[in-house]
């Protein structure tokens, strides 16, 4: 089967040819060829000036056939005429009698073709070729008109962008370059887009040295993997001490060179990086305000714990011992007398207790003998307190832990024993303590009736949010997790102190 050409298509669809002819039969003659040689065609004839621009004002032509010679109009004139209407449409002489020379002068006033009437069979091929070239030419208006529209709307979007849009090429062998770069590239950084494009080496300048190997990673990666580019860094601009941060975004793709393209758009986030630094150094400086106060209560705690141990408890057995003294010499009719001693005895014996809870509830002394050891006391108090079994499982011996570090994780078992008992409703508690090389692991687990998710962050959970901040200030975490009806298991890992990174702190603090 043979497969349409485009002759043949142009001949099936519709044609609308303005005949300029003054002969009815070459008219008719005309119009019998071109059907003879496939065209579906609608014809118009006319003979006058006036009568060919009605015709052109009256609706588009896909061509016209025009006579050389007539009484009262001429190809030449018809040909001017045409062209006065600045229509692009194919105009093909078609005379009984011309020369060679009027054919050149016809062509040269920009006539596409010229036929002679004993020669019909040249019609069908030349109005095949003009019609195809007049498509091909429409189609490339059409399409330089499009691009036209394309590139305004692009550099229409471009300068109202809040960034640098560009185009960045690296080739195979390591050249690099800027095809293209938005006006705004002078704003943001302090270069205009003809001297980026003209040294594209500039740019890399730009970025401030401790960046640089950031950017070329990002970069190499992207061109490894073809992935998006998304770097964010300093640039210094030229001949100034300000300093920027901007954040580079595009996708790249392979030319048919195996060149590299990547396209997209450089933002200035210096005002977000800049809040960002700042919130991170406010976050910072309450840590640390937020750590001191809890060192701050903690060693108050020891002193008034210290305090009532040394002088109220002091005092406390001082006057027991005085009351007994006086007890013993009360003379023994007076019965009354010492059962009033012995009341008091037993009083001053009730507040001694109670000056002992205060005491250790403030800073239990246990602390001093190990982490190991105040937690296993704490359960057996707990126990005692509750009537709660609470198994502990500890490491096999107790190790040296900062003092900081025993107390914070004491407190967050403290809180997490009092939770238990205010509204767990368990009937078993069971403890792991791990004290490995580089982080001690804590795990509590109870039978209660699990805690929901919604309750971790409801507003009065301060319980909870304290247990977090103590275990956050020493680069742990709390792990909190309800086992669906089957109770509660909460995990806490901190880190145990190493010595710090003179030159990773001294590279953090560079960078902002």
């Amino acid at each position: 089967m043979l497969l349409p050409t485009a002759e043949t298509t142009a001949r099936q669809r519709p044609v609308r040819i303005l005949i300029v002819e003054d002969s009815e039969d070459d008219v008719l003659l005309l119009v019998w060829e071109l059907k003879r040689g496939g065209y579906d065609l609608y014809y118009e004839a006319v003979d006058t000036r006036i009568g060919m621009e009605a015709a052109l004002r009256s609706g588009p032509w896909d061509i016209v056939i025009s006579d050389y010679s007539m009484p009262d109009f001429s190809g030449l004139e018809a040909l001017a005429t045409l062209r006065a209407h600045a229509l692009d449409i194919p105009f093909v002489i078609v005379s009984g009698n011309i020369g060679e020379d009027v054919a050149v002068e016809t062509m040269k006033a920009g006539a596409h073709d010229y036929v002679m009437k004993r020669n019909l069979s040249r019609l069908i091929p030349a109005l095949d070729r003009e019609l195809r070239e007049a498509d091909v030419r429409r189609a490339r208006v059409r399409a330089e008109r499009e691009l036209r529209e394309n590139e305004a709307r692009f550099r229409a979007i471009a300068s109202n962008i809040p960034g640098t849009v560009y185009q960045f090429m690296l080739r195979r062998d390591g050249n690099r370059s800027f095809p293209y770069v938005s006006g705004d590239c002078s704003r943001l950084l302090g270069v205009s887009p003809e001297a980026l494009q003209a040294s594209p080496g500039v740019f890399r300048e730009l970025i401030c040295p401790l960046d640089r190997d950031g950017y070329d990673q990002a970069l190499g990666r992207s061109a490894e993997h073809l992935t998006d580019l998304n770097w964010e860094g300093r640039i210094q601009l030229p001949g100034s001490d300000e300093i920027k941060w901007i954040n580079l975004r595009s996708s790249p793709r392979v030319l048919e060179d195996e060149a590299l393209l990547w396209e997209g758009v450089i933002w200035n986030i210096t005002q977000s990086k800049l809040a960002q630094i700042e919130i991170r150094r406010s976050r910072q400086q309450l840590q640390e305000l937020s750590d001191h106060v809890q060192k701050v209560k903690e060693d108050e705690r020891a002193r008034i714990a210290r305090e009532i141990h040394d002088d109220i408890g002091g005092n406390l057995t001082a006057i027991k011992i005085d009351l007994l003294w006086l007890a013993n010499r009360l003379p023994t009719e007076q019965k009354s007398l010492h059962e009033k001693a012995v009341a008091i005895e037993r009083l001053v014996d009730r507040t001694m207790e109670t000056t002992q809870r205060i005491s250790r509830d403030l800073r239990p002394g246990i602390l001093d003998l190990g982490l190991i050891a105040a937690i296993e006391w704490q359960a057996e108090e707990f126990q005692r307190r509750m009537a709660i079994p609470c198994e502990v499982t500890t490491s096999d011996d107790d190790v040296y832990l900062d003092q900081d570090l025993c107390v914070a994780i004491f407190r967050i078992f403290q809180e997490t024993l009092t939770n238990i008992s205010k509204y767990a409703e368990a009937t078993r508690v069971d403890v792991s303590l791990v004290v490995g090389e580089d982080v001690v692991v804590l795990e509590v687990f109870d039978n209660g009736r699990g805690i929901a998710r919604d309750q971790l962050s409801k507003p009065g959970s301060f319980g909870i949010r304290g247990m977090q901040e103590r275990a956050r200030s020493l680069g742990g975490d709390v792990e909190i997790e309800g086992l669906s009806g089957a109770g509660t298991r909460i995990k806490v890992e901190i880190p145990l102190p190493t010595a710090p990174d003179t030159a990773s702190t001294l590279t953090q603090k560079a960078l902002f």
